[in-house]
């Protein structure tokens, strides 16, 4: 490489070969900047942070890792059961309003709140094993941020997973349907098979689907008393809702509900 950035040096060429040097060094660091994607022009020269983009990081996972306390959950109500099972439809159109944090609350607390202190929760499991994981795909809560949120039974609560609407990716995820889009959030079943079929074999996953299907009947009773909107959705690619909802490798989505207003 020194031999190819040797010049024939001639009397009275200073400027040109300064000139040379600068344009060999532009060279250089052109090159740096293509090979690596960034250049150091140093923290002092350019009034930056040092290590902002190790910063920006971090304050993104404080976020994200943050607990959001859900409001504590009603246990009665104006409606019914026997009304709310006369009323039950699916229901595949929303109003273009948010819901209130106080619905998500519900909501999630209907699907797999604890119920006693012995850690049983509203929707029966076998062997009281739960197996599922619930997650909250939000778009239009109010006093809610955006994005994908783990629901967190003890305690009642939520882990934010990212930042972003992620609503049409997941429409994207099940064949395009408009309702997952058009809802204000949608809720997430995944299951962790592994929990059940510990100890009743291949027998447990037909329980966890089973289960799946009592918790979203709950989900569809609480949004009728709290006049809400719901659609259970099956038809959807499991590797790619995975991906979306960053999903730990044990666990596997087995159901979409979209909620709204209506």
């Amino acid at each position: 490489m020194r031999s190819l950035l040797k010049s024939r040096r001639a009397p009275g060429t200073s400027t040109v070969r300064t000139g040379r040097a600068a344009c060999i060094a532009l060279i250089l660091i052109t090159v740096t900047v293509l090979v690596t994607g960034c250049a150091d022009y140093g923290d002092a020269e350019q009034g930056m942070e040092p290590n902002m983009e190790k910063s920006t990081e971090e304050k993104m996972k404080q976020s994200t890792d943050a607990r959001i306390a859900l409001p504590e959950p009603e246990a009665t109500g104006g409606m019914s059961i026997e009304e709310a099972l006369s009323r039950r439809r699916s229901v595949r159109s929303y109003r273009d309003e948010p819901i209130t944090l106080a619905d998500v609350s519900q909501l999630l607390w209907a699907a797999q709140g604890r119920t006693s202190s012995d850690g049983f929760r509203t929707a029966p499991s076998a062997g009281a094993l739960y197996p599922l994981e619930v997650y909250l795909v939000a778009g239009s809560v109010d006093l809610l941020s955006d994005g994908v949120y783990h629901y967190q039974v003890e305690g009642h609560a939520l882990r934010k997973i990212n930042d972003c609407d992620q609503r049409r990716n997941l429409s994207a995820c099940a064949l395009d349907q408009s309702q997952i889009t058009d809802a204000a959030i949608d809720i997430v079943f995944t299951a962790v098979f592994e929990r059940t079929t510990v100890k009743y074999g291949d027998r447990g996953v037909q329980y966890v689907y089973i289960e799946a299907g009592h918790a979203a009947q709950n989900v569809y009773l609480q949004a009728e008393a709290i006049n809400l909107g719901v659609c259970a959705i099956g038809a959807f690619y499991e590797d790619e809702v995975s991906e979306l909802l960053a999903l730990p490798e044990d666990e596997v989505p087995v159901y979409i509900l979209s909620v709204g207003k209506v």
